[in-house]
């Protein structure tokens, strides 16, 4: 009997740079207890598919990249995991590991393979030790969901990437629609369970046809292999630019022209990643979350984000643990983590209440305090209350001449101490909101011009900013960590005490 076609090769012939593939995969012995009717179910399967087992493990390029990879044949027994496949999968993550190498994973299974009962499902276990290595020590851990991907498979090794994208249309699920209608004598409800719906709720980070594959790969790759040796730079000197009145600058901030974070990555950005959801099922349109180069420097961005007409969005607590999974992206790939502030304020409702608003903030401050890789934020125009507070503290702030940072915006404080809105100007300057008054104080430390206002000349000012940033991240990968991070606690023990 020949071998059918196999998707794993289809997949591999088309991720991988041509004639790069290599198999890892050894010869494995039958499984301990193996009764007529499984050995039946395997003996067909080998024929079927020429293969010894329902996973493949080895390694290619991808771009250039030397990279691991494992992946599940589904026409093997539903891409079912045993006792010798989890030991393939466990071996070449161990391997990966061992050499340094990125890890592309590509499920595509029913889940634990039934015949070999609980010590196959115990398999999940150490597979899921093994990627925990793994991405403990800085390596990328990447995963492209096929379908079907169900069951253990997709509650262990296939919920861990770094990032996350799944196959156009597949079906993707804890419990398979099969069972759920056995167990429960009724249809799952229908689209639930679809890469296009999780990519909705914040599960997944992108669908993906399998030929744009080897292009997102890459340039996630390109911007993490960019993380090496930068040159040696002096300090540069700096001089803010004259204070203009606050009111002023609050109006310049608003205007609906002014430049986002999206035309920030777009004019600035390189290998650009945009990545979605706090990978807990929640989505919110007023974050953007990406890995990208700004000049040379790989990041991690965080940014608040403005609606189709440049309108910000107000960012509630889902929002915030989408920044806090950035945070945790930066610490463990070992990557600078750049915050862009622009926000007119946190969402207030009472279900962003009831969901941990204020607590959300809290732990971003707390993870930013901590944060150990270096971090820079952004002042790019409103900075209102806590959603601005939640991404401020780093070890360098930069901030664009109308930039400003207040405890509320500045109405708000008028309405508090006035009871009227009209003396917002006369506030936001007693409270010195401004960029310029906070780089005065030490809260900021470089001011970047707008000549007179970013909204007239937002190519030019996304250069400055661009090459600001760039500067700026150079510097703070130049430190030693340590000294960096105790720098940016005294930085904050010390903000307001003469």
């Amino acid at each position: 009997m020949s071998p059918t076609p196999l998707a794993t090769t289809a997949l591999i012939e088309t991720v991988l740079d041509p004639g790069t593939w290599r198999s890892w995969d050894e010869p494995l012995p039958d499984p301990a207890e193996l009764d007529a009717a499984y050995a039946s179910d395997l003996e067909r399967a080998r024929a079927e598919t020429g293969l010894d087992e329902s996973v493949r493990t080895g390694e290619g390029r991808i771009g250039g990249h030397r990279v691991a990879v494992v992946v599940c044949e589904f026409a093997f027994l539903g891409g079912s995991i045993g006792v010798h496949s989890g030991e393939r999968l466990t071996r070449a993550v161990e391997r990966a590991t061992r050499e340094r190498l990125p890890l592309l994973a590509s499920p595509a299974s029913a889940g634990t393979r039934m015949q070999e009962g609980t010590l196959a499902f115990l398999q999940m276990a150490k597979v899921t030790a093994a990627i925990t290595d793994h991405r403990a020590a800085g390596l990328p851990y990447l995963v492209y969901l096929r379908h079907p991907t169900t069951g253990g498979v997709l509650a262990s090794w296939g919920s861990l990437g770094h990032l996350t994208v799944a196959e156009p249309g597949a079906l993707v699920g804890f419990l398979g629609p099969r069972v759920y209608r056995a167990l429960y004598g009724k249809p799952f409800p229908p689209d639930v369970q679809t890469a296009e719906n999780l990519h909705a709720h914040g599960l997944l980070d992108g669908v993906l046809s399998r030929e744009q594959l080897p292009d997102a790969v890459t340039r996630v790759l390109d911007v993490l292999s960019a993380a090496g040796s930068t040159p040696d730079m002096t300090a540069a000197a700096h001089t803010a630019p004259s204070p203009t009145p606050a009111a002023e600058t609050i109006r310049r901030s608003r205007r609906p022209e002014r430049p986002t974070v999206r035309a920030l990555l777009r004019a600035v950005g390189r290998d650009v990643t945009p990545l979605s959801g706090s990978g807990e099922g929640e989505a919110d349109p007023g974050l953007l979350l990406a890995l990208a180069r700004i000049g040379a420097v790989p990041c991690v961005v965080i940014g608040h984000d403005h609606d189709a007409d440049r309108r910000p969005r107000a960012i509630g607590p889902a929002g915030l643990r989408i920044a806090r999974r950035g945070m945790r992206l930066a610490a463990e790939l070992g990557l600078p983590l750049l915050s862009v502030i622009d926000t007119a304020g946190a969402e207030l409702s009472p279900e962003a209440e009831e969901h941990g608003l204020a607590g959300e903030i809290a732990r971003c401050l707390a993870d930013l305090i901590t944060l150990p890789t270096p971090t820079l934020s952004l002042l790019l125009g409103e900075g209102a209350g806590g959603a601005a507070l939640a991404f401020f503290p780093a070890d360098r702030v930069v901030a664009a001449e109308h930039g400003w940072l207040s405890p509320l915006p500045p109405e708000g404080a008028s309405e508090i101490l006035y009871r009227t809105t009209d003396r917002m100007g006369e506030i936001a300057d007693r409270q010195r909101v401004q960029s310029t008054a906070l780089y005065a104080r030490g809260a900021v430390d470089r001011v970047v011009a707008e000549h007179p206002d970013a909204a007239d000349e937002p190519a030019a000012f996304l250069d400055r900013i661009g090459a600001v940033i760039e500067d700026e991240l150079l510097r703070l990968r130049q430190q030693d960590p340590a000294a960096r991070l105790a720098g940016r606690r005294a930085r904050y023990r010390g903000l307001g005490v003469s």
